[in-house]
């Protein structure tokens, strides 16, 4: 596979990288993650990112690479342990850094990420919410100047919110989810432009929306999933309907459509079986879009340029979900 630099750390990443969410108890048993690590490196991933909110991750891949010798850049992030959390203790998330890597077996990780410090009332982080500064950007310096961390970075789910963060300029990485895919771009309005002011590399999370984008669901868009607002729906069918008339897999489309943007250095995939990382390795190995395609895909994604009210967070196709008042 072919590599691009993540900004200004000038590490040089694949163009597809392995989410270590479904590689855990999440996806499966250890042997299979195992497998589906060994496989995705086998055919040229050289990044891995991973969470302690991440069920067993960093574990699993502690174990599955002890013996692995191959070059490869590994990141995982702050947030969610030790129980209770306590952002503004630096005792408490340098006992978070301890226990990531003891899990992930080593006494160095490339990139250390704030995992979600975009998302309001979730954590505490700030001692200065003006410029976005406390003990965690104080750990986090200790860390590079003691060769713990090679580079920071910030994971999250917002936009608007987490484009302030990177304005800040002190954080080489940024891992946005969920916000830049083949129907949902709000990335590209506030996180992409903030980050290459920044020079900061750019990773893109679930470019299959949780599933949305796996695979089509025909008969729930045109005649079920009554969650579904109406301009989704015919946004999907729109899709669908232009996937039937390009010929082309609809997760393969989603992939190549993330990595035809310049801007992105690297897109991961949630591959939880070794035949997954395979399908999506040869998807990205096609290359980027013709233009043709991506101005007809353009065209789509602005049928719904916002996400509408109370639209779930991961479209639960296949799940029984009734909707949000049903949830209530």
């Amino acid at each position: 596979m072919k590599t691009r630099v993540l900004g200004k750390t000038n590490l040089q990443a694949n163009e597809l990288a392995l989410g270590g969410l479904f590689i855990s108890s999440v996806g499966g048993e250890f042997q299979q993650s195992r497998e589906t690590i060994l496989k995705a490196l086998e055919l040229g991933v050289n990044y891995i990112d991973t969470a302690p909110t991440y069920a067993n991750s960093e574990e699993v891949i502690g174990r599955a690479l002890q013996d692995i010798d191959t070059p490869l850049i590994l990141s995982t992030k702050l947030g969610g342990r030790p129980q209770p959390f306590q952002p503004q203790n630096k005792e408490c998330l340098m006992k978070s850094v301890e226990e990531s890597l003891k899990l992930l077996r080593r006494d160095y990780v490339d990139i250390l990420m704030i995992h979600e410090p975009d998302r309001p009332g979730q954590y505490d982080w700030w001692t200065n919410k003006d410029d976005y500064y406390g003990p965690v950007i104080e750990l986090l310096e200790d860390l590079k100047k003691d060769g713990v961390i090679g580079y920071t970075g910030l994971g999250g789910t917002t936009a608007y919110e987490l484009a302030h963060i990177i304005r800040t300029g002190r954080f080489g990485v940024v891992l946005t989810a969920f916000n830049y895919s083949l129907l949902w771009r709000e990335a590209e309005h506030e996180i992409l432009p903030a980050a290459k002011e920044q020079n900061m590399g750019i990773i893109s999370g679930s470019p299959l929306q949780q599933g949305a984008l796996a695979r089509r669901y025909d008969a729930e868009v045109r005649h079920g999933a009554r969650w579904l607002s109406s301009p989704r729906r015919k946004q999907f069918i729109a899709l669908y309907d232009f996937l039937d008339e390009i010929g082309m897999p609809l997760p393969e489309l989603a992939l190549r459509f993330v990595i035809s943007n310049p801007n992105i250095s690297c897109v991961l995939m949630g591959a939880r079986a070794p035949q997954e990382a395979e399908q999506n390795v040869a998807s990205v190995e096609k290359g980027p879009l013709p233009q043709d395609i991506l101005k007809q895909l353009d065209e789509i994604a602005a049928m719904v340029p916002f996400r509408p009210f109370e639209e779930p967070f991961g479209l639960p196709f296949g799940r029984g979900y009734q909707g949000a008042g049903v949830a209530r």
